[in-house]
């Protein structure tokens, strides 16, 4: 006390006051009084003071007071030892009773202690337990939610990293396909031409037109081999249905290498396998081999082009009709508008000489330039009769259907 009043009337509010058992030393209720006023006084001089404690008076005045705050230091009570974490808010807990148990304090001695215990004091201690109790149990909690949720940001960055690399893949498939398609067509064009020429210079001669039959069937015989593979190596989903018609599959009815519609995946293939007892086969879609079930097919009759068919002009010489060489679908992804209108001028002549009904324009979507450039130039068309966007199926608005007038 002597110490209290040596500082009292110097302290203001830049002073830190710091007690130890503030109150001990005497008995504990005036002692709890005398402690209660030496902070209330303090605490409205706005004086920071910490002070240390085993009454339950002033733990009450903590909880009741604003601007004054508990803490204590936790204790493990198997070990015998602090854990040296301060815990802000929380009321400290007296461990006599459980240390004297732990040390080897008869049972007797210390239920009988009890027994002294005011019904306010038992009721107090009994509230800081089942507090330090739940901040036990929230801690865990809390702690396990961290780990769940570290664990959950583990999964997502790996389930991430994975979704990028199957979509390399999958780009990397789509555009080898791509180029195989493209290097089919180039190929067909190349065949087509070549034969065409011979066919224009042959003329009348009986020679000539064994030579040209001949032609005619090594022809045939390349653009089946080459259809062959554009069915092995097509990857695009952007499948032309220009001249399918889809039906309805009949199971019974599918054969091994049938063309039919995958409707969840928007693409053609070739029947692999005949379905099992569940109704699943394999399908190919492209370079793409896939488990699907009947109800997800559907059958596709496709358009047959005739073929050639040969024809004398006035001078005596064979003409061949263009629609044994002209495809029904022109791909421009990846060209300018310059590009892509010269190679459609030609193309839509071609298809227009074959007497094809209407033809698939693939342009992508992109920024939109290379299909605005593909409609200007189709309004100027007096072949074209109209043009619309693809639908669902058709490759949305990534593609152009054109009709020519009859």
């Amino acid at each position: 006390m002597t110490n209290i009043v040596s500082f009292w009337d110097k302290a203001d509010e830049k002073s830190l006051v710091l007690f130890d058992e503030l109150g001990a030393g005497t008995d504990p209720e005036e002692g709890a009084a005398l402690a209660i006023a030496l902070l209330s006084s303090l605490h409205e001089r706005g004086i920071r003071t910490v002070a240390t404690t085993h009454y339950s008076e002033l733990k009450i005045y903590a909880l009741s007071t604003p601007g004054v705050e508990n803490g204590c230091c936790e204790f493990d009570v198997a070990t015998l030892r602090p854990t040296y974490r301060l815990l802000i808010g929380v009321p400290g807990k007296s461990n006599a009773f459980a240390i004297s148990r732990k040390l080897g304090l008869p049972d007797d001695v210390i239920e009988s202690a009890k027994l002294h215990l005011s019904d306010a004091e038992e009721d107090f201690e009994d509230v800081i337990s089942d507090l330090e109790d739940r901040r036990i149990s929230m801690e865990k909690a809390e702690n396990e939610m961290t780990r769940d949720r570290d664990e959950i940001r583990s999964l997502r960055a790996s389930l991430e990293r994975r979704s990028r690399n199957l979509e390399d893949s999958r780009e990397k498939i789509l555009a080898k396909a791509r180029e195989e398609a493209a290097q089919i067509l180039r190929d067909t064009k190349a065949y087509a031409d070549e034969t065409i020429r011979n066919y224009n210079k042959y003329g009348s001669d009986a020679n000539a037109a064994r030579q040209m039959e001949r032609e005619r069937t090594q022809l045939r015989e390349r653009m089946n081999a080459l259809d062959k593979n554009s069915k092995k190596g097509k990857g695009d989903k952007e499948v032309s249905t220009i001249g399918q018609e889809h039906k309805v599959l009949d199971p019974k009815k599918l054969r091994v290498g049938d063309s039919v519609f995958v409707k969840s995946m928007n693409l053609k293939g070739t029947v692999m396998t005949l379905p099992d007892q569940k109704g699943s086969l394999q399908v190919r879609m492209g370079i793409l081999n896939s488990k699907v079930n009947v109800s997800d097919l559907e059958l596709i009759d496709e358009v047959t082009i005739k073929a050639p068919n040969l024809s004398r002009t006035g001078s005596g010489k064979v003409r061949m009709s263009k629609s044994a060489a002209v495809s029904m679908e022109i791909n421009l992804l990846g060209k300018t508008v310059d590009e892509a209108v010269s190679e459609l001028d030609k193309y839509l002549d071609d298809a227009y000489m074959a007497h094809l009904p209407s033809v698939r324009i693939v342009h992508g979507k992109g920024t939109g330039a290379l299909r605005k450039g593909v409609h200007d130039y189709l309004r100027k068309q007096k072949k074209v009769a109209s043009f619309r966007l693809g639908e669902f199926g058709e490759g949305d608005a990534g593609v152009t259907i054109v009709k020519f007038r009859e």
